[in-house]
């Protein structure tokens, strides 16, 4: 335990024998038989190099002047006096020189152990005294040691290390300086019973410290962890939700093949069947082969359309319209309706889900092919327009149209609703507009991300 500490710097100069600090709250006799373990810090304001002087942290018994350990009246170096041992380099009796860690150079390519003190070079000093009873006492001082934590009075160099003895008895502390200079700073004054409670330990070296570094470091990896099953949660879920489109997707499509090429393919079938009863030269088997090979051929079609829907690479905007212009070109190729193209050929690159982009062009396909059996139109326009997040289709003819009261066919009735109920399923807006000089179908999608494109 400190018994006493003062850590207050004090200038010290010219103070002839000093001024007890202690008042009386600590002391030792030559019956003491215990240790002792007394520290100071010092910042010479005189350099020993050019000025004669003397200075101390001394202990005085009543008026008896007893150990001082500073700067000797004849040492001119960091030393004890008032000892009962004579320094190997010393001259005055009751001085012995302190060994440093910055041994003083000769200019003769030798050094002395000890070291002169010098000005605003500060230094901290701690010594020892093992008390004897009845004799003199054990003194230990070590110049500059080492205090950082789990540091030892065992543990010191030798080259820090100074033994010698000295009476010690004291019930009084003062500090002194005499003679030339500007005298000393003394500061971080303190008594003690141990070394280690000179010892400083920092406050990243303290069990509170350690414990909430480790705390945060559990933390952090905790922390980490989550962040890791979070992330791979998420990825997890979203190829489950990628896995679960693409059943969605493979479910459309068999679909798809069983209503279109199923039913074509069963038309077929029964049309062959048909046909080998009957004469193949009579009228009714020339008509069921062409009715056989335009099934064959709107098998064909349906085919090509599910492989485009699933081909990778027509999964853009640009691939959508491209497909448009495949499709409107053949579909009006043999017949006397003349179809113009108005798409533009540089769509911005935005990416269609597939069911979007299947809707989208069954609901054109159905308009188109409205024109191409009921119109009876001599033209046919096939429009599409690209602007912030939406895309617009109109194809227009020129056709007798149908009155908005009057049913517009069997066929055609079904194929509208159809058209109407796909828009609706991919959030677009149908407008179907008839006259007698023509009709209008315009589809407005809204797409993801989609830039300005301009007018077509």
């Amino acid at each position: 335990m400190v018994v006493w500490s003062d850590p207050e710097p004090r200038v010290i100069h010219n103070t002839g024998w000093g001024v007890d600090m202690l008042g009386g709250v600590l002391k030792r006799d030559d019956t003491a038989s215990d240790a002792l373990y007394f520290r100071f810090r010092v910042d010479p304001l005189s350099d020993v190099a050019n000025e004669e002087y003397l200075a101390g942290f001394q202990l005085f018994e009543g008026d008896e002047f007893r150990l001082a350990v500073g700067n000797a009246p004849e040492a001119w170096g960091y030393s004890a006096f008032h000892t009962s041992e004579l320094g190997p380099l010393n001259k005055l009796p009751g001085e012995y020189n302190l060994n440093s860690a910055r041994p003083e150079p000769t200019g003769l390519g030798e050094s002395r152990p000890y070291e002169l003190p010098r000005n605003h070079e500060p230094r901290t000093i701690v010594f020892r005294v093992q008390y004897v009873p009845g004799g003199d006492d054990l003194v230990t001082v070590w110049l500059g040691p080492n205090l950082e934590q789990r540091a030892t009075d065992e543990s010191q160099a030798a080259m820090l290390t100074t033994r010698f003895k000295a009476n010690a008895s004291f019930d009084q502390i003062r500090l002194r300086h005499e003679g030339g200079g500007n005298g000393w700073i003394f500061s971080d004054m303190a008594v003690a019973t141990s070394f280690s409670d000179f010892v400083v330990v920092r406050f990243w070296q303290t069990w509170w410290f350690t414990t909430l570094a480790a705390l945060v470091v559990v933390g952090g990896i905790a922390g980490r962890v989550r962040m890791v099953e979070r992330r791979r949660y998420q990825q997890q879920l979203r190829v489950a939700e990628q896995e679960h489109a693409l059943e969605r997707e493979r479910s459309r499509i068999a679909q798809d093949l069983h209503d279109d090429l199923g039913s074509a393919l069963t038309r077929i079938t029964l049309l062959c069947d048909q046909l080998r009863t009957e004469d193949p030269a009579s009228t009714s088997a020339r008509a069921q082969a062409e009715k056989i090979s335009q099934s064959a051929a709107q098998t064909v079609q349906s085919l090509e359309e599910i492989v485009w829907a699933v081909r990778p690479g027509s999964d853009t905007l640009q691939g959508l319209v491209d497909y448009i212009a495949h499709f409107s070109n053949e579909l009006f190729e043999a017949s006397h309706t003349r179809c113009r193209l108005d798409l533009p050929p540089d769509l911005p690159a935005v990416p269609l889900p597939p069911d979007l982009r299947h809707n989208m062009f069954l609901i054109i396909k159905e308009a188109l092919t409205n024109v191409l059996k009921h119109s009876e139109a001599s033209e046919v326009h096939v429009e599409a327009k690209a602007r912030a997040g939406a895309l617009e289709f109109l194809v227009r003819d020129d056709g007798h149209g149908f009155e908005a009261g009057q049913k517009p066919g069997k066929d055609r009735g079904n194929g509208l609703s159809n058209m109407q109920r796909r828009a609706e399923a991919i959030g677009g807006t149908l407008t179907v507009e008839s006259t007698p000089e023509g009709t209008q179908v315009q589809l407005v999608v809204p797409i993801p991300a989609a830039t300005p494109g301009g007018d077509a």
